[in-house]
């Protein structure tokens, strides 16, 4: 391996694979490929089938591969994780989220590497102390996820912080929490993918869609807001980390504009070229108590540490992701 050798984890998922394929349009990198490809047919495997990558990793075998070649890898770009809100084993979540994320941490401080990894917007909970990215301690610890896999990506931002503060952090360390992220490649996530993902084969068939009904006054079925943000953003930032290792930190990645369910949708159906029909059901009751009504990232810390591109507008990036892929033969990046 002659590049810059970054290993990036997760790196067959869904977001992990967008930046995966933007790196390996890059020939001053050696990509290698940390991740799980499960069944064959799931077709995880052709999230990464058009990069050159340099090497693949079984996640059992990671530990491994770094005392083998460690002393050559210039970042970690840490994706990996288990990602399902709704996953019942606590223990799987936090031995993942945060345990596994606490070592690559510390491995990377031991070896003068960098280190960018995948925090979550889950970690504000209901949003009611607002999304604001302070990266005070007290700041972190006061916020209260709403599941196990909100708390495990909370812990571990407080964890990078505090050893930030005692001098016990990588050369460069970032933190990015998510928010609602769509875009190419995420077709194994089944009922995980984004509502563009999921209405997109009735709306082509020329079907209606259904959204949630409101259970919470003040807003309008369908009106339930969230910070959409294209996967082709999220990249863009990640890749401007990686050419910029002076910034250090946790950041909000959203567009830092809420929109509504059913804006989401009208745009689906434009994208598409049909009418709008629209229809509603039932919030699930397994998740009603824990439905986030809003939420909105605040982007001042991130404009404020350089990063200066405009995001994609949520019409747009819809109407990319379905004339682009979703509605091609091919539709993987």
């Amino acid at each position: 391996m002659s590049g810059h050798l970054i290993l990036v984890t997760g790196g067959a998922g869904f977001i992990g694979s967008n930046i995966v394929s933007r790196l390996c349009q890059d020939e001053q990198y050696d990509v290698v490929v940390c991740d799980r490809l499960r069944a064959a047919e799931s077709g995880k495997w052709r999230n990464i089938a058009k990069g050159a990558i340099s090497d693949f990793i079984d996640p059992d075998q990671m530990w491994d591969w770094l005392a083998k070649y460690g002393s050559d890898l210039e970042a970690i770009i840490h994706m990996g994780a288990i990602s399902a809100t709704t996953e019942p084993d606590a223990d799987k979540i936090v031995q993942n989220n945060f345990c596994l994320s606490r070592d690559l941490f510390r491995w990377c401080a031991a070896n003068d590497c960098r280190f960018i990894y995948a925090s979550s917007a889950a970690t504000y909970g209901d949003g009611s102390l607002g999304f604001d990215d302070d990266n005070d301690i007290e700041a972190l610890k006061a916020l209260r996820p709403l599941n196990a896999y909100g708390w495990s990506k909370a812990l571990f931002d407080i964890f990078a912080v505090r050893a930030s503060h005692q001098g016990d952090a990588p050369k460069q360390w970032a933190g990015l929490k998510f928010f609602n992220v769509f875009g190419p490649n995420e077709y194994h996530k089944g009922s995980m993918k984004s509502v563009v993902s999921q209405i997109y084969p009735r709306i082509a068939a020329g079907e209606g869609v259904q959204l949630f009904r409101s259970h919470k006054a003040g807003y309008e079925d369908g009106g339930q807001l969230r910070d959409f943000v294209y996967v082709a953003d999220v990249v863009n930032v990640v890749d401007w980390l990686v050419e910029t290792e002076t910034v250090n930190g946790v950041f909000n990645l959203g567009t830092g504009k809420a929109r509504t369910f059913l804006d989401l949708a009208k745009a689906t159906f434009a994208a598409a070229g049909k009418p709008a029909v629209v229809s509603y059901i039932d919030t699930p009751e397994v998740i009603r108590d824990k439905y986030q009504y809003f939420t909105e990232a605040k982007m001042d810390r991130l404009r404020a540490a350089g990063y200066s591109q405009p995001f994609w507008s949520m019409e747009a990036a819809v109407a990319d992701y379905v004339q682009s892929y979703l509605s091609q033969e091919d539709p993987y990046v």
